[in-house]
């Protein structure tokens, strides 16, 4: 099967040439762009792919295991789910592998059908967390387009106050205010009040607010 680009890239890091090698063939097969390594050391000198991914991580490892890499990757900021594979999983280590952000643990052998699920899993959870990244990169530039003013508006609008009363506490013309609330939703793109309160939330602006002005 010719590989999707758009089906995401699949990482496999295992030691074991034999089951390296089976795993990429049963995932090119199945459209997946693939990426072979011996060890962890190799996959980060590669570079995490600027796709939507995941990463087939072998528990038994020469050196640092998978579990240790796999926490190693949180503490770095490195998200790139994880499905992790061993032949002598045991109970403490599923749950360390799953406090620890995994996508699933699959003990050997697996079938090829719960490979292909927690691969297409795995890389659906990491295109939903690229999404509300950009999405959120967009939302806070927005953001940075406003005045210190526009942006002390937004404060208080988005607490629930009206103009008025925002023109009240910042000593302003009410017809000002509305001028800067204008601005305010034109620059955030924002379609409606409750819009621009959940852009709010996300950026921590109306937490911020309440604290600083005591609302």
């Amino acid at each position: 099967m010719t590989q999707n680009p758009e089906a995401g890239r699949v990482c496999v890091i295992d030691d074991d040439a034999e089951v390296r090698g089976s795993i990429g063939s049963l995932l090119r097969s199945s459209g997946f762009d693939v990426a072979l390594f011996e060890g962890t050391e190799a996959f980060l000198a590669a570079g995490v792919p600027n796709v939507a991914s995941c990463l087939v991580l072998d528990v038994r490892l020469p050196g640092e295991n998978g579990l240790d890499f796999q926490e190693r990757l949180a503490g770095q900021g490195i998200h790139i789910p994880v499905i992790l594979i061993t032949g002598h999983g045991d109970i403490p280590m599923t749950v360390r592998a799953m406090r620890a952000g995994a996508i699933d643990f699959l003990p050997k052998p697996f079938s090829d059908d719960e490979l292909l699920r927690s691969v297409a899993a795995a890389i659906d959870a990491d295109r939903t967390r690229r999404a509300g990244d950009a999405g959120n990169a967009r939302l806070n530039e927005c953001y940075r387009r406003l005045t210190p003013r526009e942006r002390e508006v937004m404060g208080f609008v988005v607490t629930g106050l009206m103009n008025k009363q925002v023109a009240a506490r910042m000593d302003l013309s009410e017809i000002t205010v509305k001028i800067h609330r204008g601005n305010v939703m034109r620059k955030m793109e924002a379609q409606s009040l409750a819009d621009l309160v959940r852009m709010a939330e996300v950026l921590g602006v109306r937490d911020e607010s309440i604290h600083r002005y005591n609302i």
